[in-house]
């Protein structure tokens, strides 16, 4: 990634430097600065993924996401897990997607 810029990076490349950044924006804040503690994930969810979420002040909901995230059980997570989770939330995201667009399709198709 050395000398990687944003004006030579292709999108994709752009993208997954953001995601290198954002994870290390909150990592370390407190403990272990490859990892993202409790605290600094519920920081991470609300600032960067609010409008997906919805409310991450539940703390309920905050144990949940790292529960089903902290695969190794440490307490903390990882910048794999962290992956994981934007990657699954891509995936939920598409389908969302794709079954908004087929419902699109279909009410043009009847008008037609």
């Amino acid at each position: 990634m050395s000398g990687l810029n944003s004006e030579n990076a292709s999108t994709l490349e752009n993208a997954m430097q953001l995601m290198i950044q954002t994870f290390h924006k909150y990592s370390g804040n407190e403990g272990d600065k490859y990892t993202l503690s409790r605290q600094e994930l519920k920081e991470m969810l609300t600032q960067e993924l609010g409008n997906y979420l919805g409310n991450a002040q539940d703390k309920d909901a905050v144990d949940k996401v790292m529960g089903d995230l902290d695969s190794n059980n440490d307490g903390e997570v990882d910048f794999t897990e962290f992956v994981i989770l934007v990657g699954a939330l891509t995936v939920a995201c598409n389908d969302f997607f794709l079954e908004y667009h087929e419902k699109d399709e279909k009410k043009s198709d009847k008008k037609e």
